[in-house]
């Protein structure tokens, strides 16, 4: 490994890994390109005979050939100590302090470079099927739910309190209960009128699961809890684009609230994951042993949130 080079991922991290290491003289950086109009993230064009795949940052001001791909990448000089890749939603973005020349970047790139075109390419395939479970606001619209399908319908008749949405019975009139080779489904009815804009239903959708997911993570917290020997003391609810979640050792929880769209194992998974940061706040062989003694099939798990596209949210 380069001798200013060194490599971390962080595992709940969805979007991006980071490797961390050296840099440049800033007179040195060559006079940047016009930055191009963004595209399309981390979107490679189509691979024909002979044709090297592209990855392009839509702020691309450098590209590196790496292996059969070409890749342009961001750019940018700091106060850092050592040289910085993370693949992100837009693609390779690079960070390299001012005393370090551009060679010894793209020496650490090239070192890097399997690492980098298979971020490249999760990320790649991981909008491909989020553009897929774009969630369309509208009556009839669904969306998945603890390993269901949740139907959504428009019901301006009821007013159910001051929530705005409830779940009917699975064998009330109007729903389906199950479909054979699908997902058990279910319906949402919203207190909306039919002409109610995308941006109403999806608030109230979004509010009903909130409060689902609060609810479900606080049963998994009280269940896990007493098996691992821990005691949790506060949750909160996370929208973060990159994190599932996360844990302090005062007891505090964050949970990010899309975890209700995975099934009830996944959740578990996540659940299990931080309280067991509040025995070893780490990532060490103690700690994996230490989920796997409430999850023994945890990495089956992990496999499946790493693997399992949340819906877009649009």
């Amino acid at each position: 490994m380069h001798p200013l080079l060194r490599f971390t991922l962080d595992l709940f991290d969805t979007h991006q890994g980071v490797v961390s290491g050296m840099a440049v003289p800033q007179a040195s950086v060559p006079k940047p390109k016009p930055k191009p109009k963004p595209t399309s993230p981390v979107i490679p064009s189509a691979s024909m005979a002979g044709q090297a795949v592209q990855f392009r940052h839509p702020h691309a001001s450098r590209e590196v050939r790496l292996g059969h791909a070409l890749v342009a990448y961001e750019f940018k000089r700091g106060q850092r100590r050592s040289i910085g890749f993370s693949v992100g939603p837009h693609g390779l973005a690079v960070r390299a302090p001012k005393w370090v020349p551009l060679v010894e970047v793209d020496a650490a790139l090239q070192e890097k470079s399997a690492w980098i075109l298979r971020k490249l390419q999760e990320t790649h395939e991981r909008h491909a099927r989020l553009a897929e479970h774009t969630i369309d606001w509208r009556d009839g619209a669904s969306l998945p739910f603890l390993g269901q399908t949740l139907v959504l319908k428009l019901d301006p008749a009821h007013g159910f309190a001051a929530a705005g949405a409830a779940l009917l019975p699975a064998a009330a009139p109007g729903t389906v209960a199950h479909l054979p080779g699908h997902q058990p489904t279910l319906t949402l009815c919203l207190s909306l009128p039919h002409h109610a804009s995308p941006d109403q239903i999806r608030d109230v959708v979004q509010a009903w699961l909130m409060r689902q997911a609060r609810r479900v993570f606080q049963e998994r917290l009280d269940h896990f809890g007493p098996l691992l020997g821990v005691q949790w003391k506060k949750l909160a609810l996370s929208n973060a684009g990159t994190r599932w979640g996360s844990a302090k050792s005062d007891g505090s929880i964050r949970l990010n609230w899309r975890l209700v769209h995975f099934s009830m194992s996944v959740l578990d998974y996540v659940v299990a994951h931080e309280l067991s940061h509040l025995r070893e706040m780490n990532h060490s062989p103690r700690f994996w042993e230490t989920v796997q003694s409430v999850l023994p099939n945890y990495a089956a798990m992990r496999q499946q949130l790493k693997n399992e596209a949340a819906p877009r949210w649009s």
